[in-house]
């Protein structure tokens, strides 16, 4: 792993072994690797099918492998297992995402490594935390649908899926939120434990809001393209050229709203100087609104806009974000070259600490690139190694 010496590294020192694919495990590594821990990616004999995918699925690899060494274990052989054994010994976490009972079935679970090593911290992201749908397949796009989140997306009628793994991302997240738990537990105890995240609860802890919403008000929560807005104007609006989002969210604003774009005459009307007498106007003043902003650029709102605190936001694609002034100044893309040598940058962990972002430069590893290195840590003869890779065991 690569480090900017500059940049915090609050889990230098911290050893995480990860049994993972696609993303919601990757991206567990990703964020501990970015806070500076050692992360020792094991991938199968010729690498993770993960690398090779097509479409939507070409940007995995890439944005949540960074900052990892990469091993490659045959597990289906003795002395795989073997291997990865010795790695879970010196390691203070290991992180899996593979279904339920996949690496119990071959010697890796919990109760087997935690007898090897008691301070082991054991990170198992699945589908569904325990109880009846444990067993189940699951996949991001499955616990949108199922937890309500696609329901809430989608127009009535229509449900869609977030535009991005929302909840693989999510729900690794709070996988580095338990094992941070547990490694602060275990300064007290001496002990690792198991802990889990899913996708399921994920899904459902993010909908909650709607949820309470219902508990409190007796209504079920509508889609959000049908919802009722809290707010009169809340909306894209089209301008003479690019969309851009505007929201006037309180009564103060309201009036700088006004005074912005000389709508004296609303501003003059009392009737509608709160915020829900607003609401129930709206009919009456948003199309005055869509007709007013439809007049101008969206570069001429947003010079206009900067700096009042009314909320706004032109309408952004993700290839914008490469060249996006904020996040180039601040930090927020980290230099990142691929396997094929391509040079590109990637969002950085989105976080300051002592006012420094995590993260650095990087490279993405090969399969099988730091196998030489990773094995020599463990204290492996370099003819034992020879051997290992003549054998096909490691590569």
């Amino acid at each position: 792993m690569t480090q900017d010496a500059t940049a915090p590294m609050p889990l230098q020192g911290i050893r995480v072994l990860e049994f993972t694919h696609m993303v919601m495990g990757p991206a567990v590594g990703a964020m501990l690797a970015s806070l500076g821990a050692e992360v020792v990616r094991v991938e199968p004999v010729g690498g993770d099918s993960t690398r090779n995918l097509l479409g939507s699925g070409a940007g995995y690899f890439p944005m949540y492998n960074r900052h990892k060494q990469s091993i490659c274990l045959d597990l289906k052989s003795p002395a795989g297992l073997a291997v990865a054994r010795d790695l879970a010994a010196q390691a203070d976490v290991l992180v899996e995402n593979f279904r339920p009972g996949a690496l119990d079935r071959l010697g890796l679970g919990y109760d087997t490594l935690s007898a090897i090593n008691p301070r082991l911290i054991y990170c198992s992201e699945k589908g569904f935390l325990p109880g009846p749908y444990e067993n189940r397949t699951a996949l991001d796009e499955v616990a949108q649908m199922m937890g309500g989140l696609a329901y809430m997306t989608g127009p009535p009628g229509r449900p869609l899926r977030a535009g991005a793994s929302v909840i693989d991302v999510t729900g690794g997240m709070f996988g580095v939120i338990a094992i941070l738990a547990a490694i602060n537990e275990r300064h007290t105890t001496g002990r690792g434990q198991l802990v889990q995240s899913a996708l399921f609860e994920t899904t459902v802890y993010l909908i909650g809001q709607h949820m309470a919403q219902k508990a409190v008000t007796g209504k079920a929560a509508d889609p959000m393209p049908a919802r009722i807005s809290a707010w009169a104007i809340y909306d894209v609006f089209e301008t003479r050229d690019d969309p851009i989002f505007i929201g006037v969210v309180t009564d103060a604003l309201w009036e700088k709203f006004c005074q912005l774009f000389g709508l004296d005459d609303l501003w003059a009307d009392e009737s509608i100087r709160a915020n829900n007498a607003r609401v129930q106007a709206r009919e009456r003043i948003l199309p005055r609104i869509r007709e007013l902003i439809a007049g101008f650029t969206r570069a001429e709102l947003i010079g206009r806009l900067e700096g009042t605190g009314l909320p706004f936001a032109p309408i952004a694609r993700p290839q914008d974000m490469f060249d996006d002034p904020h996040l180039k100044a601040s930090g927020g893309l980290e230099p990142v070259t691929l396997t094929d040598g391509t040079q590109t940058a990637l969002p950085a962990l989105p976080i300051t600490m002592g006012g420094r972002r995590p993260g650095a430069p990087s490279a993405l590893p090969e399969a099988g690139a730091d196998t030489r290195a990773v094995l020599a840590a463990l204290g492996y003869a370099p003819e034992r190694i020879d051997a290992l890779l003549a054998a096909g065991t490691v590569s």
